[in-house]
């Protein structure tokens, strides 16, 4: 049979598969669902090709219903208006559906209480996991961790105690900012940064620093400045205000996201700060918006897009009763 995949416009069902097979139902949902004892080589190929030619796909969900086993998975993020975050809520929702998952998704702003009052809303729905992107600290989570839920940690490690994290290695990014600098002649950088950070910007802003010293440069050659706030954009903004009066601007200036790297430059063009033309701007996340609004930026790539693999390949080993070790994902500095 060498026949093209032919377009259907509704759903191919079981039924339509096992009769253009010549088979009964049930040999094929046997098939579909990989018990194969029953059947002989010639009819599992034979349906199987004639699944591939009418384009039937497995009603996950619908099978699941009737199993009265939740196929939802809740994913918790913040700030969804970042194109970071927003990245890696497309990749996930993209590979839970492949998987025959559906994901809500809930923007927690960064606050504990909203992160809360999602974790105890989507445990009465009778989620069958979570995906936490930059997790903070509560109460709920706390609880949620200390029963065992399975809850896969996006961007920040659990802020509350181990548990299963899909990212970058943080301090391994800053200190490769570090390496660039070095390798451009920067000798006088500084660097911004949240004054409520997380991890991963502790992290980057850790390794930046000790790299620093250990190439030559002494701490306090190193000019930081902090501002406090959610948004990355008004955190860069204001962090950079803070550095411009208390020197000139530096050679080389590390910002611990791409959107802090957006705001620091506004500042500058606001207040006409020279920029020296040698300058080096540096962000984390080479988002997609640089091409258009920062093709100035050099910036830490990381593949969100391949993000969402990585978590339901982690949700699967939590469901089997296993425990997934950290999934560290290769990130590169884009230089431009």
């Amino acid at each position: 049979m060498n026949k093209k995949r032919q377009v259907t416009t509704a759903p191919v069902s079981l039924a339509q598969v096992a009769a253009a097979a010549g088979v009964s139902v049930a040999t094929v949902s046997r098939i579909v669902n990989g018990q194969t004892q029953r059947a002989s080589t010639e009819t599992a190929a034979r349906i199987r090709e004639v699944i591939e030619t009418l384009g039937y796909r497995p009603n996950h969900v619908g099978r699941a219903l009737r199993r009265r086993e939740s196929r939802i998975v809740a994913m918790l993020s913040p700030n969804l208006d970042n194109p970071a975050m927003a990245a890696i809520a497309a990749s996930t929702e993209a590979a839970l559906r492949a998987a025959g998952y559906v994901m809500i998704l809930c923007d927690t702003h960064d606050r504990p209480d909203l992160q809360d009052e999602y974790l105890h809303a989507m445990r009465s729905q009778g989620v069958r996991g979570y995906v936490l992107v930059n997790a903070v600290d509560s109460l709920a989570l706390a609880g949620a961790v200390g029963r065992g839920d399975p809850i896969v940690f996006v961007g920040r490690r659990n802020p509350v105690g181990p548990g299963p994290f899909v990212g970058i290695d943080n301090y391994r990014a800053g200190a490769d900012a570090a390496d660039h600098f070095w390798s451009l002649g920067i000798r006088r950088p500084a660097v911004i940064y949240p004054s409520q950070g997380s991890s991963t910007t502790r992290d980057r802003v850790a390794g930046f620093i000790e790299r620093m010293r250990h190439l030559g440069i002494a701490e306090d050659q190193i000019r930081r400045a902090d501002a406090p706030g959610l948004s990355h954009l008004q955190v860069g903004y204001e962090a950079a205000r803070i550095l411009v009066g208390t020197g000139d601007w530096p050679s080389g200036l590390l910002c611990a996201s791409d959107l802090m790297a957006y705001g620091a430059y506004r500042l500058a063009w606001e207040q006409s700060v020279s920029i020296p033309a040698d300058c080096r701007i540096l962000g984390v996340d080479d988002n997609a918006l640089n091409a258009w609004l920062a093709p100035w930026l050099t910036s830490v790539h990381i593949p969100y897009d391949a993000f969402g693999s990585r978590v339901v390949a982690q949700l699967e080993i939590l469901w089997r009763g296993d425990q997934p070790e950290d999934d560290l994902l290769p990130h590169r500095l884009v230089a431009r």
